[in-house]
């Protein structure tokens, strides 16, 4: 395994177009988890309402990426805090609700520019962390043993140096390359968090990066697929995997770990798509048989893209005045399609089968 590598800037060297990383044991991987992601945006394309789809799985993204960062709300939270007013929100769901308008700024700015620049990271980040602090210009926080106390690893400081780094990063997403895209993805991810060029949220964000670089090579239509589920699962491998190329160059064992993230998570996430898609069709039957006067499709299927909804939802939306709608959801309650709650002096209905798949899954 041969890695050209350029000047280093505080000990983190440059990416080269010449990175050569394509060994016996990382081809082997590299088939299985491109036949499982190709599953998986095969099945997905066939969806038609792709937005309800999304909306699950970012939520749920972003909800696990921030238990990584130990921010740690519920599904129920998340979900209350969609339908609610500002003061039912707690900092942690607001955090994880900040991922997904992370992750949905950065998708617009790929369909937008097809490409993914420094300037575009950075956005995303302002999005992420609601503040314009933007690159580092202080020191990184140090890595340390935790037995020890040792300082494994420090990321590189000086604003010159993480834009020069960044620049060259950028320049590798963007490149033509020999190498597969998986591999390059698992680099790219491996030198973005070793750059750490924020002072908070940078974990968050090379995640987002990661199926934004996906989206972008056409690898998925939409962003899907998201390893958090698996870092969290692995999380002791996921941070020795990464030190490990810091300190001897390890990168096939970083890049098999990565590629295993991508063939697991492609197919956890195929068959909640499948959950989803069929439990959808089968509530589109009920409503059909036991409540045909309201029955309509787009009704249906508000009721899967937002878990928890109320009167206004469906008053926004166009399916009836308030009064009428209020008896919409009250049918839909009485078949057992929904559960009205209380929230402050709201009446909140849930579509429980929904959100039980959503939280076990």
């Amino acid at each position: 395994m041969k890695i050209d590598l350029e000047k280093p800037f505080n000990e983190l060297p440059l990416l080269s177009p010449n990175i050569q990383l394509e060994t016996i044991n990382i081809l082997k991987q590299l088939a299985k988890s491109h036949k499982a992601l190709a599953e998986l945006k095969g099945y997905s394309e066939l969806i038609p309402n792709k937005d309800i789809l999304i909306n699950s799985i970012i939520l749920k993204e972003a909800k696990v990426s921030s238990e990584i960062e130990n921010i740690v709300t519920t599904h129920d939270s998340i979900y209350k805090a969609l339908v609610s007013k500002e003061t039912f929100i707690d900092r942690n769901t607001k955090e994880v609700l900040n991922y997904r308008s992370a992750i949905w700024k950065g998708v617009s700015l790929i369909k937008e520019n097809d490409i993914l620049t420094t300037n575009m990271i950075i956005e995303i980040q302002k999005e992420l962390e609601k503040n314009d602090a933007g690159i580092r210009k202080v020191p990184g926080t140090s890595l340390k043993n935790d037995k020890t106390g040792e300082v494994i690893y420090t990321p590189p400081s000086g604003e010159a140096i993480i834009m020069n780094l960044m620049s060259n990063l950028e320049k590798y997403i963007n490149q033509d390359s020999d190498v597969d895209d998986l591999i390059n993805m698992a680099v790219i991810h491996y030198q973005f968090e070793s750059i750490h060029p924020f002072y908070d949220g940078n974990g968050r964000t090379g995640r987002i990066v990661n199926v934004l670089f996906l989206v972008l090579k056409d690898l998925l239509e939409s962003p899907i697929l998201y390893l958090s589920n698996y870092i969290i699962k692995n999380k002791f491998d996921y941070y020795k995997l990464l030190q490990e190329v810091k300190t001897n160059g390890n990168w096939e064992e970083w890049i098999i770990f990565m590629l295993k993230a991508v063939e697991e998570t492609s197919i956890e996430t195929l068959s909640m798509i499948r959950g989803i898609k069929d439990l959808l069709d089968k509530t589109i039957e009920d409503v059909k048989e036991k409540a045909p006067k309201i029955y309509k499709k787009e009704l249906v299927e508000l009721l899967f893209y937002h878990p928890y909804t109320k009167i206004s939802f469906l008053v926004e939306e166009g399916f009836a005045a308030r009064k009428t709608a209020s008896l919409y959801l009250k049918e839909l309650e009485s078949i057992g399609i929904l559960e009205g709650i209380k929230i402050g002096r709201e009446t909140i209905y849930i579509n429980k089968k929904l959100f039980e798949l959503l939280r076990q899954s």
